[in-house]
């Protein structure tokens, strides 16, 4: 008698995009091989539709087809199946796949049940002291040297006490990278500063010549950081454009300027939009899904509110006195501070999806204003050393007010071949002060 039980399948499916190193003919080649087709039958596998290589697959199978096609430069995907009730497995199921496959025919994609994942912070001020304290002293006697390592230390622990779904984040980049890309930064920012003290004209070429490399800049530490970060051990990328970059840093602003502001809610968009659409979870790309209306409404409820407190100032100060208007003001203040800080982080986090998923952002204004406040007075009484437990309480409140809305579950996600990237972008961006993120 044949026992019935619950078995996790899974199928591999490909859409016809390759891996970075490799060419389209190349990968071609290698799929036809692998698979033994025709040339007709190659050519509708890279048509740009997506369609299942290989179903009804255990895990470790999966893996194995997802390692041989990765390597022949296949951007496959490996995804789960509904559960269906199957029969015990024979003595031959852990026997490897053969090279050969099923049918070729479109991916199913069921959408599962709907379910919250939130998100937490599980650091500690004092322990994160113990970390802090060592960069700084480390950091100093070895005249900046170990700022490298600081850095990766900061981000491991920062990631690694980030939690969703009961795993956390992982930061990856190796500290003799970071440290090679600032010191070519610095060797950089010292020929402009000696051109500037001997050759005034000199620096001023310089300059100019900087400014095509800052899209560039911006996407090399974008895809720094993302390559660099992982969960569940499936790396993050950027893929961004350095078209897209140039539009950023240079023609949207300064055509918001030519219409006298009129267009920031749409230059904002614009920097979320290449932020958002060109990161990828694995070969999974992010999308953010916003209406430009959305950014303009939400910009002119923060016009209104300075308005209103911009007049009620004024007018306090003309018929009460100047002490109250102050008072009007610095309130108003810190109202479109925390409107903007809390809001704009919203605003980011809940248009971007990740194939069926979303997220979600509830910072709240009054707390946002409140933590940074009291963070900014208990550092400055302290002489900086509450900085510690200033970082983790802000990103403890920002870890709470965050959460991801799954549809189904996460496991169909794949990891993309973890291309290796230079930090220089990132360090030539912090050398120079180029700063740009979407929150």
């Amino acid at each position: 008698m044949t026992k019935e039980l619950y078995t996790e399948l899974y199928q591999i499916t490909f859409a016809g995009q390759i891996l970075e190193g490799f060419t389209d003919t190349e990968v071609r080649d290698n799929v036809k091989a692998l698979f033994r087709i025709s040339d007709q039958r190659t050519a509708s596998l890279f048509s740009g539709t997506r369609t299942t290589l290989k179903s009804g697959l255990s895990h470790d199978d999966a893996l194995i087809y997802h390692e041989r096609l990765t390597k022949a430069g296949a951007a496959v995907r490996i995804s789960a199946q509904p559960r269906t009730a199957t029969n015990a497995p024979s003595a031959e199921a852990n026997t490897p796949p053969p090279a050969s496959t099923d049918t070729l025919r479109p991916e199913p994609r069921p959408a599962g049940p709907q379910q919250e994942a939130p998100f937490e912070f599980t650091g500690s001020g004092r322990e994160y002291f113990g970390i802090w304290i060592v960069n700084i002293l480390l950091t100093i006697v070895t005249l900046g040297i170990y700022s490298a390592w600081a850095t990766v230390r900061n981000n491991q622990y920062f990631y690694g006490n980030t939690r969703m779904e009961g795993a956390t984040f992982q930061y990856l980049a190796s500290p003799v990278t970071i440290l090679k890309g600032r010191l070519i930064a610095l060797a950089v920012l010292v020929a402009y500063v000696v051109l500037s003290e001997m050759y005034v004209e000199a620096a001023l070429v310089f300059a100019i010549a900087f400014i095509p490399l800052v899209p560039w800049i911006m996407v090399r530490s974008l895809r720094f950081q993302a390559i660099n970060s992982a969960y569940r051990n499936i790396r993050f990328d950027f893929q961004g454009k350095y078209g897209e970059a140039f539009m950023v840093a240079f023609v949207w602003p300064v055509l918001n300027i030519l219409t006298l502001l009129l267009l920031t809610p749409l230059v904002m968009k614009k920097t979320h939009e290449f932020i958002a659409n060109g990161s990828r979870y694995g070969t999974t790309e992010f999308r953010l899904k916003a209406d430009t209306g959305e950014y303009y409404r939400f910009f002119g409820k923060g016009l209104l509110i300075a308005v209103a407190f911009g007049v009620a100032a004024f007018l306090a100060m003309r018929h009460v006195g100047f002490t109250l208007g102050s008072v009007i003001a610095v309130i108003g203040y810190l109202t479109l501070f925390g409107y903007f800080m809390a809001g704009i982080a919203n605003l980011f986090l809940c248009a971007v999806h990740l194939d069926s998923h979303n997220f979600e952002s509830r910072l709240q204004p009054l707390q946002m204003t409140w933590i940074y406040l009291s963070n900014s007075f208990l550092v400055v009484i302290t002489l900086g050393l509450f900085t510690p437990w200033a970082k983790v309480r802000m990103a403890r409140y920002r870890a709470a007010c965050t959460a991801m809305i799954v549809r189904g579950d996460l496991n169909h996600f794949v990891a993309a071949e973890q291309n290796r990237t230079s930090a220089l972008g990132q360090e030539l961006g912090d050398a120079f002060d180029v700063d740009f993120a979407a929150i």
